[in-house]
């Protein structure tokens, strides 16, 4: 009987070893050449994708910052929210685009089989424009993720990439106008690959997403769109208290992101509801908007509230500032004015984080930056684009305040999303798979 100890220990030939050896380059090679082919090939989509997402992404900044010089300057121009309106409702209709459900709609593209209209960019581009330019409460990183991806989705059909491809393409065309509005490429890369399926990052879309918003964020710079950048007035020396005080802010913006969506949501419902008519529903909501302005003395409200964010960031704001943010980007986007919520959302954080910290007496500065990131995590449910957005506009002094606000929020604030396309892939709280929408 043979010794089997003998047979295991002895030595291969030489030919088998060799074969061996061939088969591991041969699979080297193929690895090698495969991973090189794909970063050539998003190199050269992602500078493609990047530049013409900067360029676009870049001009429609300036005609944003100039629609809400305009607005801040001629006061007049709020009473022509209904002409702004009717204006809006007639181009979507126009273009046969009633049905268009904007930034839902790029999320499906990328989740699913579905495709992004190609009316969708410019007509997203001019309605936003309006609504700033007469004073609706709304942001500008929707109308950013649905040119980017109008713009990568075009680009991709026009070179023939396949389904797999043409998402990878609309995802890179989304990074580069959010880093060109925001001027926050590492967020912007982040942001599009985290957001879409929850619990699962497409981290084939990282070198294309990241080239792509380097390259818009250094166009829209160039072009003399500044970055936007927060500078906390206080930030304390991190220990049991303060981490403390700033788990309570978290917890607080858990539920603030909680009911913020169900007020979108709601808001659009209801107008859908109550008038059936998108012309009558319009009009509506520009009279309240009117009233509302007038009724509470200020223009700080209307448009992206920049200024009320600095505010709330220096630690100074009415304690009421967050609940009529929300009402004024409720009452706004709700009826069909077009824009984003992601602004509206930093706004309304910052000024309730800003009056928590009034009320608690610990740094509301810290608390207004802490309150702005918690709640934009809590709505999107993005913990690592949260963090990401925070360093870039705000420095990394405060990281451990920040990843502790950002950590409680996400955890505590549900299913609940601004983006009802939005899947959440494994829960929240346990090692689970669930394949559920956002509420």
């Amino acid at each position: 009987m043979p010794d089997i100890a003998q047979s295991w220990f002895r030595p291969q030939e030489p030919s088998s070893r060799m074969g061996a050896y061939g088969m591991k380059y041969a699979e080297i090679k193929n690895a090698v050449e495969n991973n090189l082919k794909y970063f050539l090939k998003w190199t050269f989509l992602s500078i493609l994708i990047g530049c013409a997402g900067g360029l676009i992404g870049g001009v429609f900044g300036l005609a944003i910052k100039k629609a809400a010089g305009f607005f801040g300057s001629c006061h007049w121009l709020l009473y022509l929210l209904p002409v702004s309106g009717c204006l809006i409702v007639w181009l979507y209709r126009t273009f046969h685009e009633e049905g268009n459900r904007g930034t839902n709609m790029v999320l499906d593209s990328i989740s699913s089989d579905a495709s992004i209209t190609p009316a969708t960019g410019p007509l997203i581009f001019i309605s936003t424009v309006l609504t700033h330019l007469t004073g609706g409460s709304a942001g500008r990183e929707g109308a950013a993720l649905q040119l980017g991806g109008s713009i990568g989705s075009l680009i991709g059909k026009a070179l023939h990439l396949d389904q797999r491809d043409l998402k990878i393409a609309v995802m890179c065309g989304m990074s580069g106008c959010f880093g060109a509005l925001f001027g926050t490429p590492l967020a912007a890369a982040g942001f599009w690959m985290e957001v879409i399926s929850i619990g699962v990052m497409y981290y084939a879309a990282l070198v294309p997403c990241l080239f792509s918003s380097l390259i818009g964020a250094g166009i829209s710079g160039k072009l003399g769109l500044s970055a936007e950048h927060f500078t906390i007035v206080e930030i304390p020396e991190f220990g049991l208290k303060p981490a403390v005080l700033i788990i309570v802010l978290g917890i607080l913006c858990a539920l603030i992101s909680m009911t913020f969506c169900v007020f979108l949501h709601e808001a659009e419902h209801w107008y859908r509801r109550f008038f059936k008519n998108h012309y009558i529903r319009i009009l509506a909501a520009s009279l309240i908007l009117i009233g509302l302005t007038l009724v509470t003395g200020t223009r700080a409200y209307n448009g992206s509230s920049m200024g009320l964010i600095e505010q709330a960031i220096e630690g100074h704001v009415p304690y009421e500032a967050f609940f009529l943010k929300a009402v004024f980007t409720a009452v706004t986007l709700g009826a069909g004015y077009k824009g984003g919520e992601i602004v509206p959302t930093l706004c309304v954080g910052a000024t309730f984080g800003c009056a928590v910290g009034m009320l608690l007496g610990f740094s509301p500065s810290l608390c207004a930056a802490c309150g702005m990131i918690a709640l934009f995590a809590g709505v999107t449910n993005c913990p690592v684009s949260s963090i990401l957005i925070a360093f870039e506009m705000c420095g990394f002094e405060a990281m451990p305040y920040f990843a502790l606000a950002v950590a409680v929020s996400f955890t505590l604030s549900g299913y609940y999303g601004l983006y009802k396309s939005q899947k959440f892939i494994y829960s929240k709280i346990r090692t689970e798979f669930i394949n559920r929408k956002a509420n």
